[in-house]
């Protein structure tokens, strides 16, 4: 992980998750990132009730596959049988389509056939051993989501046993130097530093806005800041805190918070302020506009 820190070019992060080329979190985005050049996979983690750590950026199924309901409550034998690129379309997030605009519906179930090398496997929803397994040459880039309760409010218990999971998981896969933590959640991530002390996280976002606004130190396991461009209408990307960051040795990755941002110019743009890293929703060109700058070899 370090080893890539000290590079001195923008990584180009993959987010399969919000990825409008490719078909949300399944396997078959991973591995299309990966083929695109990209050096980080990034990722979003939820939590199966048979307590499996699944990538999955939303609390619930709906938006991604054709069922309805909660992460949480589902077992990952349930969860699996879902077609999670059942809304996709070069227009996602849009839901009045025709059937036929959908271009992966239908692959996971075996009603439509796969793109060539792939089967229905890679369109489920996949466990987070199962693509940390997939790309052992990758660093991950690892959001631990503030996962609600029935109340609707983030449920502390079941986060702080989220983190407690992915600790046991990374370790038991080898990935302390591989693996970045990062969650909105302070006490996750206090929760999870304590369990693997040799993890790289990010600090979350009570963290962050103390050490921007009033100096606050960081964690020393926080080398890596990630940040939207704007938070609340805020710049976010000023000459201070950018100064700030280079002064503590801290790397800046960008995550892309409108439709612009995920546009080849907008990359050129993140380029030029400079930043660290670019967590991008479209991997492929994020990767092309940075050769085309000479950035990536």
């Amino acid at each position: 992980m370090r080893e890539l820190l000290a590079l001195g070019r923008p990584l180009v992060i993959g987010h399969a998750g919000g990825d409008r080329s490719w078909p949300h979190s399944t396997m078959y985005a991973f591995s299309q990132a990966a083929y695109a050049g990209v050096d980080v996979l990034e990722m979003d983690l939820q939590m199966t009730a048979d307590r499996v750590l699944v990538v999955h950026h939303d609390d619930t199924v709906e938006r991604t596959t054709h069922a309805v309901g909660r992460v949480r409550d589902m077992t990952y034998e349930e969860l699996q049988a879902l077609d999670n690129a059942y809304w996709w379309s070069k227009e996602w997030p849009s839901r009045d389509l025709a059937p036929d605009d959908y271009s992966y519906r239908g692959v996971r179930t075996g009603d439509a056939a796969p793109p060539e090398g792939y089967g229905p496997d890679d369109f489920r929803v996949e466990t987070f051993r199962a693509v940390a397994q997939a790309f052992p040459d990758h660093v991950l880039g690892v959001e631990i989501k503030a996962t609600a309760g029935d109340d609707g409010e983030a449920d502390m218990a079941f986060i702080l046993e989220m983190a407690a999971v992915l600790a046991a998981e990374i370790e038991d896969l080898g990935r302390t130097d591989s693996v970045v933590v990062a969650s909105f959640s302070d006490d996750a991530l206090a929760r999870f530093r304590q369990l693997a002390p040799e993890v790289v996280t990010s600090p979350g976002q009570g963290s962050l806005i103390s050490w921007a606004f009033a100096s606050a130190p960081l964690h020393p396991n926080d080398l890596i800041l990630q940040v939207p461009p704007t938070f609340n209408g805020i710049d976010v990307l000023t000459p201070d805190l950018l100064g700030q960051a280079a002064e503590q040795g801290l790397a800046v990755w960008v995550w892309p918070n409108e439709g612009h941002q995920e546009d080849p110019d907008y990359y050129a743009y993140l380029i030029d302020v400079p930043v660290d890293g670019v967590i991008a929703g479209r991997p492929a060109e994020a990767v092309e506009r940075f050769r085309a700058d000479g950035d990536i070899s």
